[in-house]
């Protein structure tokens, strides 16, 4: 079996940290094994260049470049000047951009700026729009502003990664022209409400992902992540929708291939 990762952070220091020789010789090996395709997905200026630079060394390795709600937080500098170095970055040919992302909301910390995040997830949503991409989505504890937000820009498309919402939310999402991509949480115990989603969606809008270095799927849960534990997150997506493990894996790559608008 194939599988494609839609959601990777493999420029991350704890792959250097980690494993040894770091994340390229690691990539090495899942590529030559059972990976067929990974997005590597950026969360601030301060990792395109190296997004971009490990997605250039593999074939199907790809990018997503965006400002994290978290990240945007940290920046000092005025929101045009972000936006119109993103515009730069995500119309360059060679860095092999597939969506605009992760972009989002984030209300896990304290010191969360939602009016911040707000702002920079609004400027980003209408540069996707005016550049016809795909968005990829991160909600942490903000499922109500998030749809809020997102109707507000009702022709944009994307992802909601690693969901962790509510059936109801899926099938609104759906109907705006959503995919739902589901990480290694779905194999976690207490992931009972995520599993009932996946056993309601339609099968041409799911995605499989893992969010590496995090969300290692069960059995390997609190270790370092990477697409080679995509085996179980499939197999738990697979179990959830009532098919095959390989009709899972087909699926999930043609869907990526699909939403990305990638050739096969």
């Amino acid at each position: 079996m194939q599988y494609f990762d839609t959601h990777a952070h493999y420029y991350d220091s704890r792959f250097s940290e980690e494993t040894e020789g770091g994340a390229y010789p690691l990539l090495d090996a899942l590529f030559a094994g059972d990976v067929s395709g990974i997005v590597n997905v950026a969360t601030s200026p301060q990792n395109y260049d190296e997004t971009i630079a490990q997605a250039m060394r593999y074939p199907k390795m790809y990018t997503a470049l965006g400002i994290h709600p978290s990240d945007c937080q940290y920046l000092e500098g005025k929101l045009d000047h972000y936006m119109a170095q993103l515009y730069t970055y995500l119309t360059t040919p060679e860095n092999k951009v597939v969506a605009l992302g992760e972009i989002g909301l984030d209300y896990h910390y304290d010191d969360t700026d939602q009016g911040r995040q707000f702002t920079f997830l609004h400027a980003q949503l209408e540069l996707a729009e005016q550049l016809h991409l795909p968005v990829v989505i991160h909600d942490r504890d903000a499922h109500g502003d998030i749809m809020n937000i997102l109707g507000q820009h009702p022709h944009v498309r994307g992802v909601m990664h690693s969901f962790s919402g509510s059936a109801e939310m899926a099938k609104i999402l759906i109907r705006r022209d959503f995919y739902i991509s589901f990480s290694g949480v779905i194999t976690f115990k207490g992931a009972r409400k995520t599993v009932e989603v996946a056993a309601m969606l339609p099968h041409d809008r799911v995605l499989i992902e893992t969010d590496c270095p995090y969300l290692a799927p069960t059995p390997h849960r609190g270790k370092l992540n990477h697409s080679g534990h995509l085996v179980y997150t499939n197999q738990a997506l697979a179990s959830a929708m009532g098919i095959s493990p390989e009709e899972c894996a087909t699926l999930t790559t043609q869907n990526a291939h699909t939403f990305f608008s990638l050739s096969e």
